[in-house]
């Protein structure tokens, strides 16, 4: 998938856990955990500014893209 997901990168240099990140959001943690390993497929702008604020940073620093190898892909 091109979006990665940073946020265990984040919650390190925050050195926060996933726990508490998901006590400040309001979600779980398993929600985290998922968030965490990119197998969402979206998430709320809700959440992101959340997320955003309990671990201040950008939505940038949260997510990547990597463009797809157009070889795999056929496009």
């Amino acid at each position: 998938m091109p979006i990665i997901v940073n946020l265990d990168i984040m919650l390190a240099r925050r050195k926060m856990r996933s726990r508490e990140l998901a006590e400040l959001v309001g979600i779980t943690e398993q929600n985290i955990s998922l968030l965490k390993s990119g197998k969402v497929k979206g998430v709320r702008f809700e959440t992101l500014e959340k997320i955003c604020q309990a671990l201040d940073c950008q939505p940038g620093e949260l997510l990547e893209y990597i463009e797809a190898d157009t070889k795999e892909t056929g496009y």
